[in-house]
C-alpha cells in the first residue's frame, strides 16, 4: 500500500482537531502551521473530509474545524475513505469482484487478504489512539516483529 501525502495530511489534520482543548475549533491555517501541511492542500482535504462526515466547519471569526464525532470513533480507515475511497483495490476494482483466468485466478483471493490486512489494522486505530499516543495491541504486535521494520 502506498500512502499519498493526502491521506498522510488527512489523518495528522485529524489527530490535530483530536488533540485541540475542548474539542475546537481550529482554524486551517492553524492546523497547517502546526503540521507542515501546504494551506490550499488541506482546504481541500478539510472539504473531502467535511463531506465524509468527519468534521464539521464554521465560517467567520469564531468558525473554524472541529471534528463531527468523537475522535475514539473515527478510524485512520474511515479518514482514508473520506479522502480518496476504498483501502484496497485493484485498478479501481472492488478486489472480491474480480476474475482472473488460469494460473492467475488465487490473486483474486491475495488483494482480498491484503484487504483484510489493512482492515486490521486501520480499522482498529482510531484518530484519538494516535493523539494519545497509545496504539491498540494489534499494532504493537506488527511492530515488535523486527522484520516489520526492513
Amino acid at each position: 500500500m502506498r500512502v499519498s501525502a493526502k491521506v498522510d495530511y488527512a489523518i495528522r489534520a485529524m489527530v490535530e482537531l483530536a488533540a485541540t482543548p475542548e474539542g475546537g475549533p481550529r482554524k486551517a491555517e492553524q492546523i497547517a502551521t502546526a503540521q507542515q501541511i501546504p494551506i490550499k492542500f488541506l482546504e481541500n482535504i478539510m472539504l473531502d473530509l467535511r463531506h465524509g462526515g468527519l468534521v464539521r466547519s464554521q465560517r467567520g471569526v469564531d468558525g473554524g474545524y472541529w471534528l463531527a464525532r468523537p475522535a475514539a470513533e473515527i478510524t485512520l480507515a474511515a479518514v482514508i475513505r473520506a479522502v480518496e475511497g476504498s483501502l484496497a483495490d485493484v485498478r479501481g476494482v472492488r478486489a472480491e469482484t474480480l476474475d482472473f483466468a488460469g494460473t492467475a485466478q488465487p490473486l483474486r483471493d491475495v488483494w482480498v487478504a491484503v484487504r483484510a490486512g489493512l482492515r486490521s489494522v486501520l480499522d482498529t486505530v482510531t484518530i484519538a489512539d494516535v493523539a494519545a499516543g497509545d496504539l491498540p495491541p494489534v499494532v504493537r504486535e506488527l511492530t515488535d516483529d523486527p522484520t516489520a521494520w526492513s
